[in-house]
């Protein structure tokens, strides 16, 4: 792989911090954003010349152009963009608070948006570019108890791959990654979880409880190995437009579209009765 210039949301932690690792030590250059410079004061030291970071929190939309504008005059080209910055939270919809609710699509949903949105322009410019946006198989299958989480994946999901038959004739790809459980911060410290209602003990919506408990066995997923898988997408041409992680995730989804399918293809009958008759 020839030597680019990533920028990479969210990389104190997690797959951010993995595929910087792994970047770097193979030569490319990273600028990472972050909220606490000081988790990635190794790197700095480590690599003075090849990464540099931003202080950017993604639900600022004005600080996201603001580092996107300065970092595209620093850079002569940008060639990949990773959207990684996002975090868990679990709880029953009722159970959720309007802030909660509010941060975590600010995150999760709109920060990416407006980091592709801000990109764009230079890559157009320099007539190539990637986009990874990581969003998780919960991007396909919808689990109790983390109906916000699913909204933010669905909801990227769809502006990524509508903006990927956009910018195609600009020679700019983009993939979407879906990650099943991985042994990261997002798991087991940065989720965040609602405040209990009684009326929901022991409703399907707390089902979350046993997954975020390492005593009952900990994600299979290797974050190390992913972001391996991740940084190999970027060579491929044309730019896979989903990538699946994680053996069980895979075959979740393919269990749950199959009868998602299934379902849409009874109902074709009574989809055609609402059409208006041939010649009217």
């Amino acid at each position: 792989m020839m030597s680019k210039t990533w920028l990479i949301t969210g990389v104190s932690s997690g797959f951010g911090l993995e595929l910087t690792k792994q970047l770097l030590a193979a030569g490319n250059t990273v600028i990472g954003t972050v909220r606490n410079a000081a988790k990635i004061k190794d790197l700095i030291a480590q690599y003075p010349e090849t990464f540099s970071y931003e202080k950017l929190d993604v639900t600022d939309v004005t600080a996201i152009h603001n580092v996107v504008s300065k970092v595209s005059k620093e850079h002569a080209t940008i060639d990949v963009l990773v959207n990684n910055a996002g975090y868990g939270l679990f709880g029953a919809a009722e159970e959720l608070s309007d802030e909660e609710v509010n941060k975590i699509l600010s995150t999760d949903l709109l920060g990416s948006i407006q980091m592709i949105r801000s990109i764009l322009p230079k890559m157009r410019e320099q007539k190539h570019g990637r986009i990874i946006q990581i969003s998780s198989y919960g991007g396909q299958v919808a689990f109790p108890g983390n109906s916000m989480y699913h909204a933010s994946k669905f909801g990227i999901e769809g502006f990524a791959e509508s903006v990927a038959q956009e910018v195609a004739p600009f020679n700019i790809g983009v993939t979407i990654v879906e990650p099943g459980g991985a042994r990261t911060e997002f798991r087991y410290g940065s989720a965040q979880v609602a405040k209990a209602m009684p009326a929901y003990k022991g409703n399907p919506a707390r089902s979350f409880e046993k997954m975020l408990a390492p005593a009952n066995g900990l994600a299979p997923g290797d974050p190390a190995r992913m972001a391996t898988r991740i940084i190999e997408s970027v060579d491929q041409n044309p730019a896979p437009l989903r990538m699946m992680l994680g053996s069980a995730a895979v075959q979740n989804t393919i269990d749950v579209l199959t009868k998602r399918l299934d379902d849409y293809k009874k109902q074709k009958d009574l989809a055609a009765s609402t059409d208006f008759p041939d010649g009217e």
